[in-house]
């Protein structure tokens, strides 16, 4: 019962799924909860999966065959999960890309990342990443609906879990006592690292069955690369992590993931 209270505490943070009233009075709050949660933020994938999905296929099928019929389920789905989520990791990104982009010195970077206006590499960074989530997610759908519906499940769930690694193995570079995500922003401990990752298996065991080896270690692969390349950035650049850092990590390896899930696809049709 408390596992499942720490789930929905995720899920009251990282969406706007409904946990209000009585059921929010049963899952209580304290940060001590807030960072115990942290190990279900694969979890919160799931349902984001799901939506995104539901509204991809529902949108390909109702459709038909039309040229543009991926893509438009590739748009519209993405949306659906930026609608889900209230553009929480979105807008993380979009502050990274301000501060790594606005300014070399790091104290100043971190007080750019501060501010909640968006500025000219913030919104560069927005629409190359949905423009690359949007075309990658078209191909696949191009492909065949079931490797778009495959590398979304995977995608979702698989980025919530790199985060975690990033407060697992690096300091906090912010100022704790103004970040919303001051509660997240501890150690976490190996036990937690793999809670988290036990949300990862269904998901990835469905990938590998719905379409390959290749897709999946190739998706995988990306995915853990982009990744790494951010938090070796971070380390670099801020010696440490910010919540927004955790959201940038989600939405680049999430890219990553259907990158590498396109790409197996063309080195298949080439073999």
């Amino acid at each position: 019962m408390q596992a499942l209270r720490h789930y929905l505490l995720a899920l009251q943070f990282f969406t706007r799924i409904p946990v209000t009233g009585r059921l929010a009075q049963w899952v209580g709050y304290s940060p001590a909860m807030l960072n115990a949660s942290s190990a279900h933020f694969p979890g919160v994938g799931w349902p984001v999966a799901a939506v995104a999905a539901a509204s991809y296929a529902a949108l390909h099928q109702g459709l038909g065959s039309g040229p543009l019929a991926p893509l438009v389920a590739a748009v519209l789905s993405t949306a659906a999960t930026v609608l889900l989520t209230g553009g929480f990791h979105e807008d993380g990104l979009a502050d990274v890309a301000d501060g790594l982009g606005g300014s070399l010195q790091r104290e100043r970077a971190l007080e750019i990342m501060k501010d909640s206006r968006i500025g000219a590499f913030g919104a560069m960074a927005l629409v190359l990443a949905l423009l690359a989530k949007t075309s990658l997610l078209a191909h696949l759908g191009t492909h065949s609906l079931g490797a778009a519906l495959a590398a979304l499940g995977g995608a979702h769930v698989l980025s919530r879990w790199w985060p975690l690694l990033l407060i697992h193995g690096m300091a906090y570079a912010g100022d704790a006592d103004r970040s919303k995500s001051k509660p997240l922003a501890q150690h976490i401990t190996g036990r937690a690292l793999g809670a988290g990752f036990l949300w990862c298996i269904v998901p990835l065991a469905l990938v590998w069955q719905a379409q390959t080896a290749l897709f999946l270690i190739a998706s995988c692969t990306v995915s853990a690369l982009a990744a790494a390349v951010l938090r070796q950035r971070f380390a670099q650049r801020l010696q440490g992590f910010t919540g927004d850092c955790l959201g940038a990590v989600q939405q680049v390896s999430e890219i990553g993931f259907y990158l590498g899930g396109a790409l197996a696809l063309g080195l298949a049709g080439r073999a």
